[in-house]
């Protein structure tokens, strides 16, 4: 027996996908008011409506600088939830609207989450051995998820499996190029958190070689709260130091 039996309706498919959406979303919001006048206005896509990189440190932006001046070891969780621009989050999201039903389907709505917040941080933490100044994004924890895929496609086998694997095996060639052809892409963090989503995929197993178990819950539920306390810790700091 689970020990969330009774609760499944609260960690549903698409609850949790709504929530990863949305919270990614509203800390975009909060980024920009955060940074107020210093926020950047553009008419370049690539750069319209940016957060300043004192409210993305602030919120949790990862990379070396935070790392090294704050010890911001936290980062490695929070910055998969903060964007730098409007097009960044658009591309982000549309994309884990896409990965992360089919990764929730294969190995279930916690393991996902396990996958998406470790991967991510694994991708993070070899962009500091990278030498990354400061990253930020979904996109690390997103490579985990095609990882995870493409261990999945790779180690079923058959139509299906075959499917997957060709399908993932696309999205990573389509990655490798937006990394080598526009600008400001963090490379070490996508090889990273692709690496990372293939052995936690071998790690964690998927749904045809076991079903999740009480300790994929347990881990799953103790990362979703360890997130949402480094989230909300800067957030509410930041609007009491805006106090009057």
């Amino acid at each position: 027996m689970h020990f969330l039996t009774p609760y499944t309706s609260a960690f549903s498919p698409s609850r949790v996908l709504k929530t990863i959406l949305y919270t990614n979303v509203v800390l975009y919001i909060i980024s920009l008011f955060f940074s107020g006048k210093a926020m950047h206005t553009s008419f370049n896509p690539f750069h319209a409506l940016s957060p300043s990189i004192d409210a993305l440190i602030f919120l949790g932006a990862s990379g070396r600088l935070p790392i090294e001046t704050y010890q911001a070891w936290g980062s490695l969780i929070t910055a998969n939830w903060l964007h730098g621009s409007l097009l960044h989050i658009l591309f982000n999201m549309m994309a884990l609207k896409t990965v992360a039903p089919l990764v929730m389907a294969e190995y279930g709505v916690f393991r996902m989450f396990s996958i998406y917040t470790i991967s991510g941080a694994a991708g993070f933490l070899l962009s500091i051995l990278g030498n990354v100044p400061l990253t930020i994004g979904a996109s690390s924890g997103l490579c985990g998820l095609i990882g995870a895929l493409l261990y999945f496609g790779k180690s079923r086998g058959g139509p299906w499996g075959q499917r997957v694997f060709q399908q993932t095996s696309g999205w990573i060639v389509s990655l490798a190029l937006i990394g080598f052809l526009l600008p400001n892409i963090n490379n070490w963090g996508h090889g990273g958190g692709l690496v990372g989503g293939m052995a936690l995929g071998w790690l964690l197993r998927y749904n045809d070689q076991r079903q999740e178990s009480t300790p994929d819950q347990i881990l799953s539920v103790c990362l979703m709260g360890i997130t949402a306390l480094l989230l909300i810790r800067p957030v509410l700091q930041g609007l009491i130091l805006m106090l009057p």
